[in-house]
């Protein structure tokens, strides 16, 4: 089986990257923004063209919330139009294309935990082209799985997790929201789900939730990270009701992963266990 994992350069790519070889029969094609950009068709023609894979796992994708505000239009270049470009070709080929999707879909009203049957309502540009791409895949191809997840951490990039332990190792204070909640979700989890929805060759297309479970304010993660590592003090860690910043945020996006579990038998875990289990490896 040929698996091709686009933005492979991402968090999400790299995590698949790490278990990869935990799939010996699966030979897989990572190719960051540089080898394939979604957003050219052409690009995308002549790599299908020349292999045939039977999944397409995509996490490219534009995933600056903030910036996404004020670049609208690249926001849903990559988001939208880049996911319609890999669905046609995913149809042309008979390949099964696997998307990742975002809790900031939902508006955030809801008071309890969101299911793949409750109406998408984004309330900023990044949920909104997110959404875009979902309609698209959905219309285009019917073999898809659309994967929607939420604050992504892990080890590798630019996320919440490692900047917490920047701003700390950097002796930082740090000011953290708590009008927020949502659930903080191992990257390296992810990417095991999505093996094994691939491993488990089930034909069972759609949308799925998927996150850690339980749920926390962004200082309840905070606060989980440094205590964890042994760096809470009464000083390092400030709380507010209030962050300013220039994207609106759901005020609640809680994923209920209940169908993706019955359907993958479970694949959830905690997410304070799960945020242990990746500080003690690294």
């Amino acid at each position: 089986m040929k698996i091709l994992i686009t933005g492979a350069n991402g968090q999400l790519g790299k995590c698949i990257r790490d278990i990869s070889n935990l799939y010996p029969e699966y030979n897989f094609i990572f190719l960051g923004r540089k080898e394939l950009d979604i957003v050219n068709k052409e690009a995308i023609r002549v790599l299908f063209d020349k292999e045939e894979f039977d999944y397409c796992v995509n996490t490219a994708a534009y995933t600056n919330v903030e910036k996404a505000e004020s670049e609208k239009e690249k926001a849903f270049l990559i988001n939208e139009d880049g996911v319609k470009n890999l669905a046609k070709q995913c149809k042309k080929n008979n390949t099964t294309l696997i998307q990742i999707s975002t809790d900031y879909v939902f508006d955030g009203k809801k008071r309890a935990p969101y299911t793949e049957k409750d109406p998408p309502n984004p309330v900023n540009v990044y949920g909104a082209s997110k959404l875009e791409g979902e309609k698209a895949l959905q219309e285009i191809w019917r073999k898809h799985y659309i994967i929607r997840t939420s604050w992504l951490y892990s080890q590798h990039g630019q996320n919440f997790y490692n900047t917490i332990l920047r701003f700390v190792n950097e002796g930082k204070s740090i000011t953290v929201t708590t009008e927020q909640t949502g659930t903080p979700t191992n990257a390296n989890d992810l990417a095991e789900v999505i093996l094994n929805i691939i491993a488990s060759d089930s034909k069972k297309y759609g949308i799925y939730n998927y996150s850690n479970e339980g749920e926390a304010t962004w200082y309840d993660f905070a606060k989980e990270i440094l205590t964890q590592t042994g760096q809470l003090t009464q000083t390092n860690l400030v709380k507010t009701d209030y962050y300013r910043t220039f994207a609106k945020r759901p005020v609640f996006s809680v994923l209920d992963a209940s169908k993706i579990n019955n359907t993958f038998l479970k694949l959830t875990v905690n997410w304070r266990q799960s945020l242990n289990t990746l500080i003690d490896k690294n």
